[in-house]
This record gives C-alpha cells, sequence and structure tokens, in this order.
C-alpha cells in the first residue's frame, strides 16, 4: 500500500509555518573535515595510493548537522551535546554561529576530544581514507546531569524535540527519559523524534516516531526486509520493541515506510541521482521535527521528508536543503 502524497498548495502551507518554529536537538555533535587532493599513483612503500593535497574544509556533523538542517529551512535551534577543550571545540562553535544555531548546551568533557571524522577524498568525491578522533563511552556523572539540566531547560519553549544519536556518548537512558518528561510537561503535544542506534533501543520508551534505517530495522527486530510486506511486519516489530508511537523506515532507494496509528504504508523514493547518502537522515529527522511541530499529519511529515531526502542524497557530504529546493519538489 502506498501513501498518499500532498500537493503543493498543502506543501507551501507547511512549509511556510516552518519560519521561527523552536526545536531542540539533543545529541552527538561532530565536525566533517575534508582533505580532497588528486591521486595519480600508488606508494611504492605500501600498496595505498598517494593523494597530493589541493584543499581542505569542515563541514557540520552528526547532531550538528541537524540543527544546521532545522535552520536552513527557516527554524531556530538549541543544541544539546558534547564538546572536547579542543581546537575542534572551537571550530564547530564558531560554525555553528556562522549558521545561526545556539551552542549555549553544548557541554565540555575535558576527558573526551571532540568527535570529528577526517576523511580524505579525491577530487572526484571518491573517499580513499577516514580518520576519527572520538571517544564514544557514555556520558556519566557530572557531564551527563549538565546534559539532563540544559536539554530540560531548552525544551520549555521548543515546538518539536529531536534526537539525534549516534553512540558517541551524549545520548543515555537519563537524557532521554528527560526529554520525555519535557514533552509531556508542554502546555501542547510536543513531538520527540529519535534517530536511533539500535543498542541504545530500550531507551527511547515513549516517544512519539523513531527514525531506523533499513539495516537498523532489520537488526532490531530479525526481519529480512526485501519487500513492502517485509517491510510492513519490520515496522510493526520496531514500534513493539522501541514502545514508540510511530516508526519510519528510511529504505535508500526503496523510499520508505510509515507504520503510525491511521497511516501505514509505503512512500516511493524521489532522488534523481545519488552523489552521497551522508547526512541524509539528518535531513529527514530535522524536516519531520518541523513539519509535525508546523501541524503536519505523520504521513505529510514523512513525505516532506521524504523529499528533503532526495535533494540531499545529490550533494556531496553532510548537507541541507532550502524551503525553495524542498517545494520545488511539488
Amino acid at each position: 500500500m502506498r501513501l498518499s502524497s500532498i500537493d503543493a498548495g498543502r506543501a507551501r502551507d507547511l512549509v511556510g509555518r516552518f519560519e521561527g518554529l523552536s526545536l531542540l536537538v539533543a545529541g552527538d555533535v561532530m565536525l566533517d573535515r575534508f582533505i580532497v587532493g588528486r591521486v595519480t599513483r600508488i606508494s611504492p612503500e605500501a600498496p595505498v595510493p598517494i593523494v597530493q593535497f589541493e584543499s581542505e574544509y569542515v563541514r557540520l556533523g552528526g547532531a550538528a548537522n541537524v540543527a544546521h538542517n532545522i535552520v536552513t529551512l527557516g527554524g531556530r535551534v538549541s543544541l544539546v551535546g558534547i564538546v572536547g577543550a579542543d581546537a575542534a571545540a572551537v571550530r564547530l562553535s564558531e560554525l555553528l554561529a556562522a549558521v545561526g544555531v545556539e551552542s549555549g548546551g553544548l557541554v565540555e568533557d575535558r576527558r573526551r576530544p571532540t568527535t570529528e571524522k577526517v576523511r580524505v577524498v579525491t577530487e572526484r568525491n571518491q573517499q580513499v581514507a577516514r580518520i576519527d578522533y572520538e571517544r564514544d563511552a557514555d556520558a556519566d556523572g557530572d557531564v551527563e546531569r549538565a546534559i539532563v539540566d540544559c536539554a530540560a531547560r531548552l525544551a520549555r519553549d521548543a515546538k518539536a524535540l529531536l534526537v539525534s544519536d549516534y553512540l558517541k556518548g551524549a545520548i543515555t537512558r537519563p537524557v532521554v527519559e528527560g526529554l520525555i518528561r519535557s514533552a509531556k510537561a508542554s502546555a501542547g503535544p510536543v513531538p520527540l523524534i529519535v534517530d536511533p542506534k539500535i543498542p541504545h533501543l530500550s531507551c527511547y520508551a515513549g516517544a512519539t516516531l523513531v527514525t531506523p534505517n533499513h539495516q537498523e530495522a532489520e537488526i532490531a527486530t530479525h526481519h529480512r526486509i526485501r519487500t513492502d510486506d517485509d517491510a510492513r511486519e519490520a515496522a510493526r516489530a520496531f514500534r513493539a520493541r522501541a514502545q514508540c508511537d510511530a516508526v519510519l523506515i528510511t529504505r535508500g532507494e526503496q523510499g520508505m515506510w510509515l507504520s503510525a496509528d491511521g497511516a501505514e504504508g509505503a512512500i516511493p523514493a524521489v532522488a534523481r541521482e545519488v552523489s552521497d547518502v551522508a547526512g541524509a537522515g539528518d535531513t529527514v529527522v530535522a524536516t519531520l521535527a518541523l513539519a509535525l511541530a508546523a501541524g503536519a499529519t505523520m504521513t505529510e511529515a514523512a513525505v516532506l521528508a521524504n523529499h528533503a531526502a532526495g535533494i540531499v542524497v545529490g550533494k556531496f557530504g553532510p548537507a541541507t536543503v532550502s524551503p525553495d529546493e524542498l517545494l520545488a519538489q511539488f
């Protein structure tokens, strides 16, 4: 069964409401650094390519990329996460300030570096190697308490709460439980959207919407997903195991599968050309959160997120989508 799309008028109405909506993102912030060069020969010292350096640049990654997507689509966002006491943290704060993301919720942990992924790529955007700077142990003690406190404080005015879990330490059970309490304490309905990692699945009980990818859904449910029927059964099993209200399985070139009360079905993929899928999940959850905060139904939010993902996979590296780009799809 395919879910209905939305027409251009309804898309304009919903996206027009994104402007100024206040959201909270809690999760694993990181820097994505790209070292770009030309490969013309193999090293005589080892069977590896020699990369002749040409340029270097950095982008916001992880939960920071989710926040960047939200502000690009017109929303306002507060960001909660962990950084180290290092140069990468300074650079991350500078990049966040440049795009208009409030970084006062970033908690410093001197025991770990700021998470940074360094990718060596060719001029044709082919990845040669990746170096990760990280300490992925869960936050604890004073650092965990500071994250919980920051999230509670910044959630008060948020119209949607979003968890971006990359298993780098910022997201723990007390953090999610605190966000769920904040959502329930709000005067109106405030959705909690989770971009999950399976080892933390039991932490997400009570979430409004969880968005596993194809592989994560298979691992969590022990269901092989090859057809729409498979996706339906896996999504129902995932909802039961995660104890969440709804599930959106992202299936790459197969699109998405939504399982929610009153809405269940497939959403076909819309990507015309795929350059890089890195960061596509960040765009999906950012769009979902804004759409639900703007009053979209679960199906409408999923359709908008599907179109946003179709745009961003045509770009290299973590990227964002503008309201005009998104509306052009309709």
